[in-house]
């Protein structure tokens, strides 16, 4: 299951889980639109990882949280902290950032 932030609390959803990943996206981005179904078919296989999309031109404090220069952007937490991020389309780079976490 993922869960799409309705309002700028990206910070109290990453400590509150063990793992979390992130998809930094927009609207207006083609690429996010292409990864967001291969993003959603990862989170219904790992039920341990909390799966979080944030709109990264609504949620400014959210989008602090990694170094969102591109989109999209995918970040890992993993006990409060990030761990790790990539700026990618590309679905075996997604699929490693998990695998991190797994």
């Amino acid at each position: 299951m993922v869960q799409e932030l309705t309002e700028d609390n990206l910070q109290v959803i990453v400590l509150g889980n063990d793992k979390v990943i992130v998809q930094y996206s927009a609207t207006w981005c083609g690429n996010c639109r292409i990864m967001k179904p291969k993003f959603k078919k990862l989170a219904s296989e790992m039920d341990s990882i909390k799966f979080v999309i944030v709109d990264a031109e609504k949620f400014p404090e959210s989008r602090k949280l990694a170094d969102v220069s591109n989109l999209p952007t995918f970040a890992i937490f993993e006990n409060g902290e990030k761990k790790n991020q990539a700026q990618t389309n590309k679905f075996d780079v997604l699929k490693d950032l998990v695998n991190e976490l797994a």
